[in-house]
């Protein structure tokens, strides 16, 4: 289908261009920005006055909760959540049920998700069998079955000797690998972030040297084996500060910081609020303050959900004995649009931490931009629309998110998936 997207302020943080102009899509693909191409006659128009024309959202974190735990989301019910987010693009963490460390699985989500016919699923495949860090996955196998990087999602692995290897046998191969650093037995038992909220509700803590020793050690075994590693979900000062003087020594490693983290503190969990139960735990408001100047000036590379939908059941147990986890493919675009207005970040550098830098984390080189026969994968937006986050509102199986009841900016009038309309007024 040819679509003319008219009179929108087209973004492209990749090629850093912000203008007011027309976008043509055909056959799946960006035509043109601006002029019009020749031959081209619109089948359809798209009214986008007053709206911000970006490429579509890369999500470095999406637990679509297939196969396995079904009882808490559905593949369909989380794809619908991504487009009414504007996220056209999830990267998926291997701890499903079983774990994602088997070609067939890869190949059975990957299927799964095509024949939805809606975002692009990108598979994290599981860096050990069974998530169980013993014995290392089929790589070179996951790999030609769809997955594009490797991980543990937040199940470490113990052994220093079995992760040396697989960080040996990914660098052979240039796989990339994604590590959350927790060290095991730091944080085992611990539910808040070791410090003064947690002593005042009696919770048992989880100390910042439980993210910086996993670190350090997953940076000494990157050099000493040349891996390329990336740190997902990264919560504290401390941790941003081992990164930097890694790269300060030539080491080739990105990390992301998830929403919740950007926006939340130890003290947001108030009186037991279980959607605040999280992997990892909201730290510090030094801490927070400290992840939202490293997103500002690049330290960070990538903003991600985090998303982790949970059951109801599963947050209406005591703090300590809550299913840690938070929705979030909605709340993407609205909480990096509140982050940029309170820095006072101009929307081309927000939207680049959700567009162009993940794209390029993951390895996506046909989308998150808008050059001309770039995958026409795009998000159509009212900066100015406030909505309140509600659980009727959220289209995600899971209503837990520290967020609601809160009024938020930025509204998804439309999302494409390769010159799609997937969500907007004529699909909803």
């Amino acid at each position: 289908m040819k679509i003319k997207i008219s009179n929108g302020r087209v973004i492209d943080p990749a090629n850093a261009s912000d203008s007011v102009q027309d976008l043509f899509v055909a056959d799946g693909k960006i035509a043109a920005i601006g002029q019009v191409p020749a031959d081209f006659t619109p089948e359809r128009t798209i009214d986008a006055h007053g709206l911000i024309v970006c490429p579509g959202l890369i999500d470095l974190a999406a637990r679509l909760r297939e196969p396995g735990f079904e009882y808490r989301a559905t593949l369909e019910s989380e794809m619908d959540a991504a487009m009414a987010g504007g996220v056209t693009s999830l990267a998926i963490p291997p701890d499903t049920d079983p774990p994602l460390d088997e070609p067939g699985l890869v190949e059975m989500l990957c299927h799964r998700a095509k024949k939805l016919n809606r975002a692009h699923v990108y598979p994290v495949g599981a860096l050990t069998i069974g998530l169980k860090g013993e014995r290392l996955s089929e790589m070179a196998e996951l790999v030609d079955s769809g997955c594009v990087a490797f991980s543990q999602s937040n199940v470490p692995v113990v052994d220093n000797a079995v992760l040396m290897r697989a960080l040996q046998y990914a660098a052979t191969f240039d796989f990339r690998v994604w590590l959350q650093p927790l060290a095991p037995f730091l944080s085992r038992g611990g539910f808040a972030h070791d410090g003064e909220v947690a002593s005042r509700l009696g919770l048992p803590g989880i100390p910042t040297a439980a993210e910086t020793v996993a670190l350090y050690t997953y940076l000494q075994l990157a050099k000493v084996t040349g891996a390329r590693l990336h740190i997902t979900r990264l919560s504290s000062a401390e941790g941003l500060g081992l990164i930097e003087q890694a790269r300060s020594e030539g080491m080739d490693i990105t990390c992301d910081v998830s929403i919740n983290h950007l926006h939340l503190c130890d003290r947001d969990i108030g009186y037991f609020d279980a959607n605040c139960h999280l992997v990892p735990p909201l730290r510090s408001e030094r801490d927070r303050d400290a992840l939202r100047r490293g997103l500002i000036d690049g330290r960070i590379n990538a903003l991600c959900s985090d998303h982790t939908p949970v059951d109801d059941d599963g947050k209406l147990a005591p703090f300590s004995e809550s299913e840690p986890g938070a929705t979030g493919l909605e709340l993407l675009l609205p909480l990096t649009l509140k982050w940029a207005r309170e820095s006072g970040l101009e929307l081309v550098q927000a939207l680049a931490r959700v567009t162009s830098d993940p794209a390029r984390i993951v390895g996506i080189r046909k989308a998150g931009h808008l050059a001309p026969g770039a995958r026409a994968d795009l998000c159509l937006f009212d900066p100015e629309e406030v909505h309140r986050i509600s659980r009727t509102g959220l289209r995600s199986q899971g209503k837990n998110t520290p967020f609601l009841g809160l009024e938020m900016p930025g509204r998804v009038r439309y999302t494409l998936v390769e010159g799609q309309v997937m969500f907007g007024d004529s699909v909803q």
